[in-house]
């Protein structure tokens, strides 16, 4: 039997198991997870979990508490078996004694998830299971470990080698499109012509990362305009108006990355799609020598209304300045020199565990791109004035200093920036 038919076979005999499983039935999600854990034969195995996965999803809010704790509490190393490993590699350091205390080591949690995703479907389940106990980690820390171990083999799960890059046209199916739309979380597409503004033209590029494990289901993407120069406004880019402006193309700009998995995050696509995207577009547009994004300032306004004690003087009352104006007053060109000196000291001083605090600005530094300029009036919207007074932010990839800017963001936290913008940096 081939494994397509294989598959097939397993997926209409989990369908047909789910016909005799209902919600009433006597065994209590814990109970189907001892029996997957004690079960020996494959289908009954797969069986298994399918039916857990099925009862998860019919769960509350406080249920699935109640069963993430389960994990935390019932699903770790036994800790007997640790102390004989430790003590055997004490007498006798070998890779093989390691070996040993390195799988009695590992929680019976990643075992669980494994048996779990054996099941037609798992994947995805998963990915949503992982989603809701996120939501949980900042009221409930302890559950932290418990999604290590999500984390752990979901690295593992989605590695590079797995990840297919799409380019996403007009003739891409009508579902992937959909959720294109639906998942655009920097510059919301409006309908289906907005869509169309955005990837049909032909100096407008979309690529997204996907999963086989995940049907029509992208993972990131990433919108791109390819550009004659560096642009300093998103609204030429989103109402196409910058299209007919310039044909010879030698910049490409991203504008738009978003995630699309909640329970993916901190599963690193970004900077593995960039590089790849790069890649794409040097092949396809030779005269090309630019990649630069325009991107927002999501952080900045949370900043500007709360306290710092590590700030200046001088920027506090900067700050102080700039937070009591109006949305009106910060579109004004008198406000607007202070605004991008404020936006660009946020981006180089506020930082939490020496990486700068904005999330946007963290990815891209975090990927080796340099902090090209602080572009303010570049986004008058009212997400774009909510987040940031419409200041956006060019950061730079340079393909000749991308891993050295990587390994000093890594090692240091230092944030490299373009040497035109030292002017704004307030210092002691």
């Amino acid at each position: 039997m081939s494994f397509s038919r294989f598959h097939d076979f397993l997926s209409g005999l989990v369908k047909r198991q789910r016909g005799f499983f209902s919600k009433s039935d006597s065994e209590s999600i814990d109970d189907l997870l001892e029996k997957l854990m004690g079960s020996v034969g494959e289908v009954s195995g797969i069986v298994t979990a399918r039916q857990v996965l099925d009862r998860y999803a019919t769960l509350n809010s406080d249920e699935q508490l109640a069963f993430f704790h389960h994990l935390e509490q019932n699903f770790n190393a036994d800790e007997n078996q640790i102390k004989s490993a430790y003590a055997k590699y004490v007498r006798e350091p070998s890779s093989s004694t390691l070996s040993d205390l390195s799988k009695v080591a590992e929680p019976l949690r990643q075992e669980l998830l494994r048996r779990l995703n054996q099941t037609p479907g798992a994947t995805h389940d998963l990915v949503a299971m992982r989603s809701n106990l996120l939501g949980f980690l900042k009221q409930h820390p302890v559950l932290s470990a418990v999604d290590e171990d999500f984390q752990r083999l979901f690295t593992s799960w989605f590695g590079r080698g797995f990840l297919q890059l799409q380019t996403i046209n007009w003739s891409t199916s009508a579902a992937i499109l959909e959720r294109i739309i639906r998942y655009e979380a920097v510059h919301a597409i409006k309908d289906w012509h907005d869509l169309r503004n955005r990837i049909d033209p032909p100096n407008r590029r979309c690529f997204a990362f996907f999963h086989p494990a995940l049907i029509d289901e992208p993972l990131i993407f990433v919108e791109v305009a390819l550009t004659h120069g560096i642009p300093n406004r998103i609204d030429a880019i989103l109402d196409g108006t910058e299209a007919e402006l310039h044909v010879n193309h030698d910049t490409a700009v991203f504008y738009s990355i978003s995630n699309c998995q909640p329970g993916l995050n901190n599963i690193s696509f970004g900077n593995l799609l960039i590089k790849q995207v790069v890649q794409e577009l040097q092949a396809e547009f030779p005269s090309i020598k630019t990649f630069v994004t325009l991107s927002p300032v999501p952080g900045f306004n949370r900043w500007l209304e709360s306290e710092d004690s590590q700030n200046t003087a001088e920027l506090e009352a900067l700050k102080k300045e700039i937070a009591g104006l109006s949305f009106a007053d910060a579109a004004d060109e008198t406000h607007q020199e202070n605004i991008r000196k404020l936006v660009f000291n946020y981006l180089v001083l506020s930082k939490s565990r020496d990486k700068p605090r904005d999330p946007v600005a963290r990815f891209h530094l975090g990927n080796g791109a340099t902090l090209h300029e602080v572009l303010a009036g570049a986004d008058f919207s009212d997400n774009g004035m909510n987040l940031s007074l419409g200041t956006m932010v060019n950061y730079l990839y340079d393909l000749s200093s991308i891993e050295s800017n990587h390994e000093q963001f890594a090692l240091e936290g230092t944030v490299n920036f373009h040497h035109k913008l030292k002017p704004l940096l307030i210092t002691p």
